[in-house]
């Protein structure tokens, strides 16, 4: 077992992909009768001791709701949370505890590997599995904390999937890339006992590895799905709940967004960031924080450039006249700027507010 963990963890620092990974004697596969064998279980949740909570179920043989129901409920909303016990290891008494000592354990890594020739990868971690009821189903709820390169003194950003969410990726990735997909295993269905703490615990740690794997082959870790699966519920949240005016509560989703857009290096072109600081934008602003508003209107023009033709344009320097204005700091660039555009006819006057278009906006 030790020579097996020891293998693992020189292909994760030399930046092996996992389909060399995959090929040799020592390939990380998933057996049939469960998603790990106890062993590696338990070498994978090693690393981070202690961190991860979840509930359990008392009606642990009954049929799988999670894995025939093709619904999406909100990701985000609270399920019942019942007291349970780590299979593998018990979770520190207070879960804030826990969450810190993760950020400190990811953030450290991530200090001590800064300098060093070694690729830097993201750090996957479920922190927290939930059952949720949704009568007639019921499905747990993984909540994942993502660490990779950036302030080191930022807390990790943060999804939360279901298994369902998980399969229709890799449904997809299968698809599209038969090579690269060929090596990277995936936790069978379950009919029964899917909500024991067993079960559980080896899904957490094989969805872990399963995410590890697809971001350590550059063509999965551009695609879109993969994208898609973590910012696009994150955005879809979040725009939903500026639109209906519950402000503080989307200012965390878009920051958890755009956190999680600058770790996961988005290559598909600048279009969500923008979304994200409009988001940001309208929130801040609404919550009478001007200079953060400014801020982030700031960084979106600075992604902008010269781009005159963008629709987000206009409106981004709308609210930087008008912020700028209200703080007492100097406008004329973007009064000039905005000028120019109105006179050549490329945006009404008044151009529409971030607010406006934030709603209109279509997330696919």
């Amino acid at each position: 077992m030790a020579s097996r963990l020891l293998h693992r963890l020189r292909h994760a620092l030399t930046g092996d992909g996992p389909g060399e990974a995959a090929a040799g004697p020592e390939a990380e596969q998933f057996p049939e009768s469960s998603e790990l064998e106890d062993d590696d279980a338990e070498g994978l949740s090693s690393r981070l001791s202690g961190t991860l909570s979840f509930t359990s179920a008392e009606d642990d043989d009954e049929e799988d709701g999670e894995d025939d129901d093709d619904g999406d409920p909100d990701p985000l909303s609270a399920g019942d949370r019942v007291a349970g016990e780590d299979a593998e290891r018990s979770p520190p008494p207070d879960g804030q505890r826990g969450s810190q000592l993760l950020t400190r354990q990811l953030q450290d890594f991530w200090k001590k590997s800064r300098n060093t020739l070694v690729p830097q990868r993201l750090l996957f971690e479920v922190t927290n599995a939930t059952v949720v009821k949704d009568p007639p189903s019921k499905y747990v709820l993984y909540t994942l904390a993502v660490m990779g390169p950036g302030p080191p003194d930022s807390p990790p950003a943060q999804i939360s999937r279901r298994y369902s969410d998980f399969e229709r990726l890799h449904r997809n990735l299968q698809r599209q890339f038969r090579g690269p997909m060929a090596g990277i295993s995936f936790p069978r269905k379950r009919l029964r006992r899917n909500f024991t703490a067993e079960t559980i615990a080896r899904r957490s740690r094989a969805f872990e590895q399963f995410l590890g794997h697809l971001q350590a082959v550059p063509e999965l870790r551009q695609a879109a799905d993969l994208q898609d699966f973590f910012v696009l519920p994150e955005l879809r949240r979040a725009q939903s709940l500026t639109c209906t005016g519950l402000y503080r509560e989307a200012l965390a989703l878009w920051a958890n967004a755009w956190q999680l857009q600058a770790q996961l290096g988005i290559p598909c072109g600048p279009d969500r960031r923008l979304l994200t600081l409009a988001g940001l934008a309208v929130c801040h602003q609404e919550l009478e924080d001007a200079g953060e508003a400014r801020a982030c209107c700031e960084k979106a023009l600075q992604l902008l450039g010269a781009k005159n033709p963008h629709p987000l344009l206009a409106p981004f320097l709308e609210a930087h006249v008008r912020l700028s204005w209200r703080l007492g700091l100097d406008k004329r660039h973007s009064e000039a700027r905005l000028q120019a555009l109105q006179e050549a006819g490329l945006t009404p006057t008044p151009p529409p507010s971030l607010k406006e278009l934030l709603i209109k906006e279509v997330l696919d």
